[in-house]
């Protein structure tokens, strides 16, 4: 029995050891950021360097991309087309006459289980045809803008179940209107597509609801190790939703503008990899994941974000806890990816989890790509002060303040979409 006892609190220390070692403490001083080498940016697995675009194109870009989708995000198992369009809403005179305002549902279907994505749409009153900013929120459209006349889930709130008034209730209608600068938007003439992104995938980790289950095969009930996690499922809506804006004759398809923060800057930049239909690409406070380099650990760390949110990457990505050198990319090659179209990444001063220096540093690591294709990178060896934004091809900002979206970013958004879109 005392052997027993003994042979247990061995084995008990022995394991209590390891994960001590394991769960290392989170850095947040540049001078414990361990020594790192970046895998090379153009140099194929086979050693050839890449020289020019059709180099990048044919060789090295196809490479990296596979390594991030079955290695990091996961890849989607499957196609499915748009099944259909419903128009819920249409009030051309919006907002105190500013904006043409219009609500649809977006339907897929296979089989016998659906999807329906609840759009909400601000368009600049007077516009033929509008650029637009797309971005999920966090706590639905109604959230977005006091407006009554916005939709709860496609739905008016008499419509609602309990549940559903609970939830409403609980974000409130206008309840994040400070993160989303509607009138400026509207004012500089772009348009907002938006949807909450639970409706594509609930956040949360179970793979039973959300757009995961229209694509299991007989007896599945979760993703391969290489299948998406809910970043990809967000990063899949989001391509979903431009199929639809190529058809609405109010929208600039040619001018669509990603936006994303945080776990959705993660996916915005995912989404714009995959995706070259979308013009330009931002990522507000993406960190982890995201922007920031995953071998420099500050901050939110790969073992960090997979055991806090199990879901949202492929099962493969979770053979890099604690072991991040032994991926064969890193987030500068995400960014990359994304070459030659405009990119944004902004971050801010008071946001140490989302590692400001590192998603610095991947924005600029990337700007080879873009030089290939005679594209204004970032150059400054630096880091810029706080509040002083650089607008090449590759846009950064360092806000003052915390994790957030603010008008300042807004600002800066506009201005980089006016640079791109406005002066040709």
């Amino acid at each position: 029995m005392l052997q027993r006892i003994l042979f247990g609190l061995i084995v008990f220390i022995f394991f209590y050891k390891l994960n001590a070692q394991r769960a290392t403490p989170t850095i947040i001083d540049e001078a414990d950021v361990p020594p790192y080498e970046l895998p090379q940016l153009l140099i194929t697995l086979s050693g050839e360097k890449t020289n020019t675009p059709s180099d990048w194109e044919r060789l090295r870009r196809p490479e990296i991309h596979s390594y991030f989708a079955n290695q990091v995000y996961g890849v989607v198992p499957g196609t499915i087309e748009l099944f259909g369009v419903e128009v819920l809403d249409y009030e051309p005179s919006a907002l105190s006459g500013q904006a043409i305002r219009k609500q649809v549902n977006l339907y897929f279907k296979k089989g016998n289980k659906s999807l329906t994505m609840p759009l909400l749409i601000y368009l600049p009153a007077g516009n033929k045809k509008s650029p637009v900013f797309l971005a999920y929120n966090f706590k639905g459209n109604h959230s977005i803008n006091p407006d009554s006349a916005i939709l709860i889930n496609g739905k008016k709130e008499i419509e609602l179940s309990p549940e559903e008034h609970k939830k409403f209730n609980k974000s409130g209608r206008g309840g994040r209107t400070s993160r989303w600068a509607l009138e400026r938007i509207i004012h500089a003439g772009y348009g907002l597509v938006t949807i909450d992104y639970n409706n594509v995938d609930p956040d949360k980790n179970d793979f039973s609801d959300g757009v995961h289950k229209l694509f299991y095969k007989d007896g599945q009930n979760a993703p391969g190790k290489n299948e998406w996690g809910s970043l990809s499922a967000w990063a899949w809506g989001l391509s979903r939703i431009m199929d639809f804006l190529e058809t609405e004759v109010l929208v600039d398809h040619k001018k669509v503008i990603l936006f994303g923060h945080s776990r959705l800057g993660k996916t915005a930049l995912w989404a714009g990899a995959n995706d070259h239909r979308f013009g330009i690409v931002i990522s507000n406070n993406s960190g982890c994941g995201g922007a920031a380099i995953s071998r420099r650990r500050f901050g939110e760390k790969v073992s960090d974000i997979n055991t806090n949110y199990p879901h949202w990457f492929a099962k493969n990505f979770h053979k890099f806890n604690e072991n991040e050198t032994e991926l064969a990319i890193d987030q500068h090659m995400l960014i990359a990816l994304i070459a030659p179209r405009p990119v944004y990444v902004a971050s801010a001063s008071q946001d140490s989890w989302a590692d400001p220096r590192g998603e610095f540093l991947a924005a600029k690591e990337a700007s080879p790509v873009y030089e290939l294709y005679g594209e204004k990178g970032i150059k400054m060896k630096k880091m810029p002060p706080v509040n002083t934004p650089f607008h090449g091809t590759i846009g950064y900002h360092l806000r003052e303040g915390k994790h957030d979206v603010t008008d300042y970013d807004w600002e800066q958004y506009i201005k980089f979409a006016d640079q791109h879109f406005k002066s040709n």
